[in-house]
């Protein structure tokens, strides 16, 4: 791969013709039309939070340099001009481009918001007369994207999906983003409820495609790569979502970031009453044994039989000692085995004093079952019988 350094490009050439859409994935322009600010292997852009791209401002305005910038070289139009796409670099053009176009303000000493157009000319004339040091990449597509995964090393990483992202760039891609990677989306909100991330970083789009891959989402979109179609993406992804809001009446927060697609690809075809599950997700969140209410559901969609995802509250070490001391005492008036099933039984064990760090608590009458975590309900023992008896 080729690379040579342009100095003769400034903020205001960069600015010359920027287009800034809501939804930048469909394309940012600059140079008057001849740079491509965000080909569609990029990522959304995410500096807008009123302080990573106010920081380049303050650094153009300061005289502070922005750092190297990647532009890759894709062609010459019919006025021999470059076509020109950006590598590396597209967060600090976009808040460049941004803030001529009174996108957002920057506060002055005052703490007063002053937008572009309200700044002195001085300082308009230094921002657009700020140099950028540019190199200029030439090489196979192959080669680009390689060099684009190591240049996103440094500053805020690409995360897995923007890498895939890159890697299948095509028309499923673009089509795919355009639905998942839309902030202007109606529907994010909704989504929100049940995936976790944002659309910016592409967490709807790597969540929709791992729940349509299962698992698999590197050989989904290598095959689907020159596809312009996502019905089948969007089909599913609707699916799931509407079977868990079918399913699951009322939102709760620890919904979020479910492993739903695992989920609806394991009970899907079970009938549920909506009605029941809500009264039994209240019943569990109201049980103050339960300590995980991440796993009410998965609990719920099993038929309440795995009480290990709800991480029951065990008995309190004050409980343990005295259940251990009382059947102790009880065991060695009687002459029997401080563990009642030992006790009970006719074996080697039936007359034997266990020490307490060989029992463990148990519940008489199952937490399952309706038995609560409390001294009433506890029993002593021994740690075989109480690893064989489960949930029994």
């Amino acid at each position: 791969m080729k690379t040579h350094l342009r100095t003769d490009i400034t903020v205001g050439d960069i600015c010359n013709g920027f287009v800034y859409n809501e939804f930048e994935g469909k394309g940012l322009f600059g140079l008057a039309g001849s740079l491509t600010i965000q080909p569609e292997y990029q990522r959304n852009y995410i500096y807008a939070d009123g302080k990573k791209d106010v920081a380049v401002i303050e650094s153009v305005l300061k005289g502070y340099p922005l750092g190297l910038i990647y532009f890759n070289k894709t062609g010459v139009d019919g006025a021999g001009r470059d076509q020109l796409e950006v590598l590396d670099g597209q967060q600090r053009i976009t808040s460049l481009g941004r803030y001529v176009t009174n996108k957002f303000p920057i506060m002055d000493s005052s703490g007063v918001p002053q937008y572009f157009s309200g700044i002195s000319q001085d300082q308009q004339d230094l921002i657009f007369s700020t140099p950028l040091l540019v190199y200029v990449c030439e090489g196979s597509e192959k080669e680009i994207k390689e060099w684009f995964k190591t240049i996103n090393i440094a500053g805020v990483p690409l995360n897995e999906q923007e890498l895939m992202n890159a890697v299948f760039s095509g028309p499923f891609v673009t089509k795919a983003r355009e639905v998942f990677s839309n902030n202007g989306n109606s529907n994010i909100q909704k989504w929100s409820a049940y995936v976790k991330g944002s659309a910016d970083r592409q967490d709807f789009l790597a969540t929709a495609l791992d729940w349509a891959s299962g698992g698999n989402a590197s050989d989904y979109m290598a095959q689907r790569r020159h596809s312009a179609s996502i019905d089948e993406l969007v089909r599913h992804f609707t699916s799931v979502i509407d079977w868990i809001s079918a399913t699951f009446p009322d939102v709760e927060k620890e919904m979020r970031g479910l492993a739903w697609g695992d989920l609806y690809s394991t009970y899907k075809t079970h009938p549920y009453d909506p009605d029941h599950v809500r009264s039994r997700v209240e019943a569990l969140y109201a049980d103050s044994c339960v300590k995980n209410r991440r796993g009410v559901f998965e609990f719920i969609l099993g038929g309440e039989q795995n009480t290990a995802l709800l991480d029951v509250r065990i008995f309190g070490e004050d409980v343990k000692r005295a259940a251990y001391a009382e059947q102790t005492k009880e065991a060695r008036a009687t002459g029997h085995s401080n563990c009642p099933l030992c006790a009970a039984g006719q074996n080697t064990n039936k007359t034997r004093i266990w020490v307490a760090k060989e029992m463990e608590a148990d519940h008489v009458t199952a937490w399952s079952k309706g038995g609560a975590t409390s001294r009433a309900n506890c029993e002593m023992l021994c740690t075989n019988h109480n690893r064989a008896k489960g949930n029994k």
